[in-house]
């Protein structure tokens, strides 16, 4: 008798499918924050395009906030801390301590909650290196992404500490010591320095002190704007999500993200008079529009926005109160208008393939300038002066620089034999 053949099993190995691999399969990840979420939404959006959103675990650096503590808030985290834990000792609950606090204390004691990732684990770099170390003949290597200034330190060290149990990535440019990690992810711009525009741009005197002062290394990958979390699926989630609010009004419907002034995109009152003026004119070709301010916005700029044309039945001003519809506005907007002080706003705009047109590009400064300037050269952005209709559609290939990322990052881990969880 011919003997019966059964039918293979999904995984041949013999093995659970969650150590098929061995170790040299990342299947988890860590996200290091800062607490804001212009930020925390890049290493997010890393881990989305790597496949990981369903498996990593969110820390927070803590940095003290409120009273004296933004007088120290250019400190390195460690520094400050020890710094403000000596003040809290000497000072104690003295009466001038309190008078000090009461004015000095602008912004809430933490940085967490409902700025940037909702987790409240404070980022601990023994703690996650441990963890790295002891699970890691079990769920293999540990991914590590990181982004802002203030988690430099702890990324680094995690590194130090388990240098074969962890890769680790840091997003935004640490200005030194870029060999403490496996990759950073840095946009084009922070390199300004090193064009030759750049360099005259800066006195001979202070070049020296100007980073980066080399080229980038085979560990960088360079990115033209900020990574995000508004991928295709993310907005399709949005798009339903948004509908009956969004899809009934006329259309074009223009979004218009009113961000606020930095050290190198100075406005105020008087780029919220000329947007409002701007939008007066190009409001016959527009279905409707809808408003939005981020939390750096001023007072009197949205102030003007809304006496301008909070009355006009065709513009709805987001007052901040109630779901914020950002995901939304990007899932169903036919063109945007973007303040030029953000590089998220813009990068995630571009990330849809429609019109983007920015306000203030003329009043940003060294790196920022370079940004706006390459944004122009691919055809991604157009300056908005109010003479546009904007009924008429245009579009370019969508800026995905995490996907791009992804793939760099896949290649790295292939060069060193590791692979991600399929």
């Amino acid at each position: 008798m011919r003997p019966i053949r059964l039918p293979e099993p999904p995984n041949s190995s013999g093995m659970p499918e969650i150590f098929e691999g061995g170790v040299n399969v990342i299947r988890r990840a860590v996200v290091i924050g800062n607490g804001f979420a212009g930020a925390e939404n890049q290493s997010i959006g890393l881990i989305r395009a790597l496949g990981l959103s369903d498996s990593y675990t969110a820390y927070h650096v803590i940095r003290p906030r409120g009273g004296y503590n933004e007088w120290l808030r250019w400190l390195p985290l460690s520094i400050h801390k020890i710094v403000e834990g000596i003040i809290q000792q000497l000072l104690g609950n003295s009466r001038f301590a309190v008078k000090l606090e009461k004015r000095m204390t602008p912004l809430p004691a933490q940085n967490y909650g409902s700025i940037g990732l909702s987790s409240i684990l404070e980022a601990d770099a023994k703690h996650i290196a441990s963890i790295a170390r002891e699970n890691f003949d079990k769920e293999g290597l540990l991914l590590v992404v990181a982004s802002g200034w203030d988690t430099v330190s702890v990324a680094s060290s995690i590194k130090r500490l388990a240098p074969q149990n962890v890769f680790v990535i840091q997003i935004q440019h640490p200005r030194t010591r870029l060999d403490r990690f496996d990759l950073v992810v840095a946009p084009r711009h922070d390199y300004h320095a090193l064009t030759s525009q750049g360099q005259e741009e800066i006195p001979r005197l202070f070049r020296r002190w100007i980073t980066p002062r080399e080229p980038p290394g085979r560990n960088v990958v360079l990115t033209m704007g900020a990574l995000h979390k508004a991928d295709s699926a993310a907005l399709r989630i949005a798009a339903s999500e948004w509908h009956d609010e969004l899809a009934p009004l006329p259309k074009p419907l223009i979004v218009v993200n009113i961000g606020g002034p930095t050290r190198h995109c100075r406005y105020g009152a008087d780029l919220a008079i000329q947007l409002a003026g701007s939008l007066h004119n190009v409001l016959p070709s527009c279905g409707s529009i809808r408003i939005s301010f981020s939390r750096r916005t001023p007072q009197k700029v949205s102030d003007v926005i809304f006496r301008e044309l909070g009355d006009d039945p065709k513009v709805y001003v987001w007052d901040g109160k109630g779901s914020n519809p950002h995901m939304g506005h990007l899932a169903w907007a036919d063109a945007f208008i973007i303040s030029a002080d953000s590089v998220s706003m813009l990068s995630e705009a571009c990330s849809t393939g429609k019109p983007v047109y920015v306000i203030g590009a003329e009043r940003c400064t060294w790196k920022f300038s370079a940004f706006h300037r390459s944004l122009r050269e691919r055809g991604l952005v157009r300056p908005f002066t109010g003479l546009e209709d904007v009924s008429k559609f245009w579009s370019y290939p969508p800026l995905n620089d995490a996907a791009e990322v992804a793939s760099r990052v896949r290649e790295a881990l292939a060069e060193r034999g590791w692979n991600l969880r399929r």
